[in-house]
C-alpha cells in the first residue's frame, strides 16, 4: 500500500494541477538551519556561530561581521565605514600601531593573504584563519576579534598616516576606463537611490580633511554587539570555542539609543532608463537590457525550488546562447543573459541581465537583435523536454558530488554561507538536506513550470538599456531612441530551438591493452611509477584529501619552441583551437551535450616549452576521462566555423589593446622580460590574417601523434588496481615511435644591461611604476628558497617604507620569478601605483631599500616570519591534491629533487641572516635592471 501511494503521490507531483497545491505545502516548510551550526546570542545582543569542520585540519576560520557599511555613513563621512576597517589594523587596545600584524606574522599568518578584510553598502567583514594546534595564538584571535567589534585605538597619528593610503587604494583599484564608465553608468543603475551616493571607497576630500571625531562616531553608532556576529568554523572543540566567545565578548556595551540600519532600496521605473557612454580607452561595444525583479532570497523549501528552477533557466539559456556563437556567422562577438542578483544584491532586487558584444560599432544592430532572437524564442516557444532532463542530469551529478565532499568541505564555505544566514537570512543549507531536496524534487519540476518562469523573467517595466563603446565610434552608435527600440520593440526573426543529440558512442572502436614493462613505489612522494608498452611513463598517487576528486595532467618537451617562425603565430593558437572545436566526431556543442551528467574538465595545452593535457574528475568518471584524452591525442577536430570565432575574437582584443595604457604598458614590460622575437611576443593584428587553419591543427598533431615521451600524472581518490587495467587501455593504445623529442632555445630571456622607459599615456593621475632585477643563476632548491626569503623581506619593508611612512602607496607587490628552461634565471619584480608626482621620490625611496637589503640581507625577524609562514602553508599544501600534482609534475620535469619534499623544513632551518645577506648582494647586485613608468599623458 506505501509503495502504490508513493508511485501515486509522484504522478501527482507531476501534473500540473498539483504544482499550486505544492506550492503552498513548501512555502510553509522553512529549511532548518544546519543542525550542526550552533547558534547564540549574548546578553548584549551579539550573535554568534559555531561550527566543528576538519577541513582543513588543524585550522579555523574565524569572522566578525558588522550590519552596517557605506550606507550608514551620514553626508560627511563618506568613506568612514571603509577607513573605520583599516583601522582596525593600525592599533587596537593590546596591538598598538601594527603590532597586530607583528604578532600574526610571527606565528606564520600572512597579512592580506590570510588577515583580511572589507567593507561594502550593508556590510563590515573581518577574517582572521588560524591554526587551532598552538593553543595561545588560537585563543588569541577571539580577543583580537573582540578589540575589532569594540576597542579600536583611533590614534592621531594612525588616522592621518593612513588618510593618504586610502586615497592611494582608490588610486589603484579606480582611476582607469573602468571607473569612467562606472562614474557614468551608477546614476541610471541606481537611480534616485541611497546607494548612488555611497560607494564605499567615499570621497577624497572627506578622506583628506575629515574631523577625527566624525571617525569615532561612526565607529561608536555602529560598531555595537546588537549589529554584529562572531562566526566560527574550523577544527576545534565547539564548547572550548563557545566559552572564548562568552570570555572575550560578553563585556561589549550595546551602549544608549542602539540605532537599527535603515533598509534602503532603488525604486522602480515605469518607462526605461537609458544611457550611452563612451570612452577613449573603451575598447569594445557593449549593449545591455536589465530587467529588473523584487529579490529572492532561500529561506522555505519553495524558495529552493524555486532557485533551482532559476538556475535551470540560466543554464539552458546559456548553453543556446553558447550555440550559437559556435554555430559560426553568429551576428555578434560574444553573448550571455541570466537572472541573479542586481549589481551584486543592491537593493534587495534581482535582474534578468541580457549583454552582447558586437563584432564591430557598425554591427552593433545585427548583435542586439542577434542576441534578443535567443531571449525572444525562449520566451515565444520555451525550452524542450530534452534540453531541461539534460539539466536535471547535471544538477543532480554536482548535488551528488557536494554530498560525497560533504566532510572534505572548506571551512571558507560554511562561512560564508553563514555570513549570508546573519546578513541576509539566507538559510544555511545541510548538504544532507540538500541531496535529499533533490531527490524528493528535481524530477517533479515541469517543462511547463520552467518555461513559466522564463517568461516572466521579461517584463514591461522596470527596463534599463546600457551602451558603452569606444569615443571614436561615436558617429557610428545609434541615439537612445534607436537603441531602446532595437531591444523592446525587436519581434524576432526565429525558429522554435532544435535540440540535435548524437547517438553514436563516445569512442566507436575496440582497443588493445598494452602490457605494463616496470612498475615501482616511488617512497619519496608516496606514488606508484609504471611505464607502458609504448613508453608512456604514469605516476598514481593515491590520497584521500577528497573524497571523489581526480586531478590529472599530462605533459611532453616541445611546446610551440619546435614551430619555424613562419609558422609560429599559427601554432600560438592551436591549443585553444582545438580544445574549442570537439574531438573526434562531435564538435563541441555535441560534445558537451554527450557529457551530460559526468564530472570532468580537460583541455589540451601548448606552452612555449611542453605541451600537454590537464583536467579533473571524479571517480566513477575517470574512464570518460581517458577516453577524452586518447581522442585529444588521436582525433582532434578541425572546426573552420571554431577558427573564425578565434580570429575574431584576436582581433577584437589586439585592437583594443592600442587604446588601453595598461595594455600598453603590459606589452613595455612583456618585451623587455622576455626579448623581441616572434616566440616572445604576442600577435599583432596583421598577423590574424597570416592565422591558417591548417597549420595549426598540423602543429598541433605534430605534438601530439607520439604519445611515447609523455608523462602522466594522477592525483586523487582512485585504487590504484580499479585505474590500471583503464590505462592499459587508454594510455597503452596511444601512438608511440619510441623517440624522444627535446625542445629549442628559442631566445626567450630578459634583455640585458639596465633599460629605463617612460610611458606616457592615458587619461588619470596615476602612475604605474615597475622595478626588475633578473640575472641568470644556478637552479637549485637552496638556491630558490634564498630567493624566495629575500623576495618576502623585501615587500615587507617595502610596505612599511611606501605605504605606512611615506603614505604614497596603496599596495607594493614584490614578485619572483623563476625559471629553468631552457636556462636558468630569476627576475624580482617590484610594482606599485602613486600620484605623478610622487612617483619620482618613491621610485628613490624604494631603491634605498634594495640597496639596504644588498648592504644588510634580511633581519632576524623578517626571516623567522617567512619560515613561519613557509611552515604554516605547507602545512596545507601538504594536504592538497593540486599541490602533489604540481609537485610531481615538478619532479619529473626535473625541476625539483624527489626527496626535497621531505627536507624542506631542514632547508627552511638552515636558512641564517649572514647567509641571506650575501645571497640578497648576489641577486640584487646586477646588471639586468629595467625601471619602467607609465605616466599620464601630456
Amino acid at each position: 500500500m506505501k509503495k502504490y501511494f508513493s508511485l501515486l503521490m509522484c504522478g501527482l507531483l507531476g501534473a500540473s494541477g498539483f504544482s499550486q497545491s505544492l506550492d503552498d505545502i513548501l512555502e510553509k516548510q522553512e529549511i532548518p538551519l544546519n543542525s550542526d551550526i550552533k547558534i547564540g546570542k549574548l546578553e548584549n545582543g551579539l550573535t554568534y556561530y559555531i561550527k566543528e569542520n576538519k577541513e582543513p585540519q588543524e585550522r579555523a576560520e574565524l569572522y566578525l561581521a558588522i550590519k552596517a557599511g557605506s550606507l550608514q555613513e551620514n553626508d560627511d563621512q563618506k568613506g568612514l565605514a571603509h577607513f573605520t576597517e583599516h583601522m582596525a589594523f593600525n592599533g587596537t587596545e593590546s596591538f598598538p600601531k601594527n603590532e597586530l600584524i607583528n604578532y600574526l606574522q610571527k606565528a606564520g599568518i600572512r597579512f592580506g593573504a590570510d588577515l583580511n578584510a572589507y567593507t561594502g553598502f550593508d556590510r563590515t567583514v573581518y577574517q582572521l584563519p588560524l591554526p587551532t594546534d598552538d593553543e595561545a595564538l588560537f585563543e588569541s584571535g577571539f580577543k583580537i576579534l573582540s578589540e575589532w567589534a569594540g576597542a579600536i585605538s583611533f590614534e592621531a597619528e594612525e588616522i592621518n598616516n593612513e588618510r593618504e593610503v586610502i586615497v592611494e587604494e582608490e588610486r589603484q583599484r579606480g582611476k582607469n576606463v573602468s571607473e569612467r564608465i562606472s562614474k557614468q553608468l551608477l546614476p541610471v543603475l541606481l537611480k534616485d537611490s541611497r546607494y548612488e551616493d555611497r560607494l564605499p571607497i567615499g570621497e577624497v576630500e572627506i578622506i583628506r580633511n575629515f574631523d577625527h571625531q566624525t571617525l569615532k562616531d561612526y565607529y561608536k553608532d555602529w560598531y555595537r554587539p546588537h549589529l554584529q556576529a562572531v562566526i566560527a568554523v574550523g577544527d576545534f572543540d565547539k564548547d572550548k570555542v563557545e566559552a572564548l566567545i562568552k570570555e572575550n565578548f560578553s563585556d561589549l556595551k550595546t551602549g544608549e539609543n542602539p540605532k537599527k540600519p535603515e533598509i534602503y532600496s532603488i525604486p522602480s521605473n515605469k518607462e526605461p532608463l537609458v544611457k550611452i557612454v563612451t570612452d577613449p580607452e573603451y575598447p569594445y561595444t557593449v549593449a545591455s537590457l536589465m530587467y529588473k525583479h523584487p529579490g529572492t532570497s532561500v529561506k522555505t523549501d519553495k524558495d529552493f525550488r524555486n532557485s533551482i528552477m532559476r538556475s535551470a533557466v540560466n543554464s539552458m539559456l546559456s548553453a543556446r546562447i553558447q550555440e550559437t556563437t559556435q554555430a559560426g556567422n553568429a551576428p555578434f562577438l560574444q553573448a550571455g543573459a541570466s537572472y541573479g542578483a542586481y549589481q551584486g544584491g543592491m537593493g534587495d532586487l534581482d535582474a534578468f541581465s541580457i549583454q552582447v558584444v558586437a563584432k564591430t560599432p557598425e554591427t552593433l544592430e545585427p548583435a542586439v537583435k542577434g542576441i534578443m532572437d535567443e531571449v525572444l524564442k525562449m520566451k515565444t516557444f520555451g525550452f524542450t523536454q530534452s534540453e531541461l532532463d539534460r539539466t536535471k542530469l547535471n544538477f543532480k551529478r554536482a548535488v551528488e558530488q557536494s554530498y560525497k565532499e560533504k566532510d572534505k568541505t572548506a571551512s571558507k564555505v560554511y562561512v560564508n554561507q553563514i555570513l549570508s544566514n546573519f546578513l541576509k537570512g539566507e538559510a544555511v543549507i545541510d548538504m544532507e538536506y540538500s541531496m535529499d531536496f533533490y531527490n524528493k524534487y528535481l524530477d517533479g519540476i515541469t517543462l511547463e513550470e520552467v518555461n513559466q518562469m522564463a517568461i516572466e523573467f521579461i517584463r514591461d517595466d522596470n527596463q534599463i538599456i546600457l551602451l558603452q563603446a569606444a569615443e571614436s565610434s561615436k558617429e557610428q552608435l545609434p541615439d537612445e531612441a534607436t537603441l531602446t527600440d532595437w531591444f523592446l520593440n525587436y519581434t524576432g526573426d526565429f525558429e522554435a530551438y532544435q535540440d540535435e543529440i548524437s547517438s553514436i558512442p563516445l569512442l566507436d572502436k575496440e582497443l588493445s591493452t598494452a602490457g605494463i614493462t616496470s612498475k615501482k613505489k616511488i617512497k619519496e612522494l608516496d606514488a606508484t611509477e609504471i611505464t607502458l608498452e609504448n613508453g608512456i611513463k604514469v605516476i598514481l598517487k593515491s590520497t584521500d584529501f577528497k573524497s571523489d576528486q581526480v586531478l590529472f595532467q599530462a605533459f611532453s618537451p616541445g611546446g610551440y619552441s619546435l614551430a619555424t617562425e613562419d609558422l609560429i603565430q599559427s601554432a600560438k593558437i592551436a591549443d585553444n583551437l582545438i580544445a574549442s572545436s570537439g574531438i573526434g566526431e562531435f564538435n563541441a556543442i555535441q560534445l558537451k551535450k554527450k557529457l551530460a551528467g559526468k564530472s570532468l574538465s580537460l583541455s589540451p595545452y601548448i606552452s612555449t616549452y611542453t605541451e600537454g593535457i590537464k583536467g579533473k574528475t571524479s571517480s566513477d568518471d575517470l574512464e570518460t576521462l581517458l577516453k577524452l584524452t586518447y581522442l585529444y591525442f588521436t582525433e582532434p577536430r578541425k572546426d573552420s566555423l571554431i577558427f573564425q570565432n578565434l580570429k575574431d575574437n584576436y582581433k577584437v582584443a589586439i585592437e583594443g589593446k592600442s587604446s588601453n595604457p595598461v595594455a600598453v604598458f603590459q606589452d613595455t614590460i612583456n618585451t623587455v622580460m622576455r626579448g623581441k622575437g616572434p616566440w616572445a611576443l604576442d600577435p599583432e593584428v596583421d598577423d590574424i590574417e597570416n592565422f591558417s587553419l591548417d597549420q595549426a591543427y598540423k602543429f598541433y598533431q605534430s605534438r601530439f601523434r607520439d604519445a611515447g615521451d609523455f608523462t602522466f600524472v594522477f592525483v586523487g581518490n582512485f585504487q590504484n588496481q580499479e585505474v590500471i587495467p583503464h590505462l592499459k587501455k587508454y594510455l597503452g593504445s596511444l601512438p608511440s615511435t619510441g623517440s624522444k623529442e627535446k625542445f629549442k632555445d628559442v631566445g626567450i630571456a630578459p634583455i640585458q644591461g639596465k633599460v629605463n622607459k617612460e610611458i606616457k599615456k592615458g587619461l588619470e593621475e596615476k602612475a604605474m611604476v615597475v622595478l626588475t632585477y633578473h640575472d641568470t643563476y644556478k637552479h637549485n632548491q637552496k638556491n630558490n628558497l634564498q630567493l624566495k626569503a629575500i623576495k618576502s623581506a623585501l615587500e615587507t619593508r617595502l610596505l612599511k617604507r611606501l605605504r605606512e611612512k611615506e603614505s604614497g602607496v596603496y599596495s607594493p607587490s614584490v614578485g619572483l620569478s623563476i625559471v629553468k628552461i631552457p636556462n636558468p634565471y630569476y627576475t624580482f619584480s617590484i610594482s606599485f601605483n602613486s600620484a605623478p608626482d610622487r612617483a619620482d621620490e618613491l621610485i628613490e625611496a624604494t631603491k634605498e631599500e634594495v640597496d639596504r637589503m644588498i648592504e644588510d640581507g634580511p633581519y632576524e625577524e623578517e626571516l623567522q616570519k617567512f619560515i613561519a609562514q613557509e611552515k604554516r602553508q605547507k602545512e596545507l599544501q601538504l594536504r592538497s591534491n593540486s599541490y602533489w600534482l604540481s609537485y610531481i609534475k615538478g619532479v619529473y620535469s626535473k625541476s625539483i629533487k624527489r626527496d626535497y619534499i621531505n627536507q624542506y623544513e631542514d632547508y627552511l632551518d638552515k636558512l641564517k641572516p649572514r647567509n641571506l645577506k650575501n645571497a640578497a648582494k648576489k641577486y640584487l647586485s646586477v646588471d639586468g635592471q629595467a625601471q619602467l613608468i607609465l605616466l599620464p599623458q601630456d
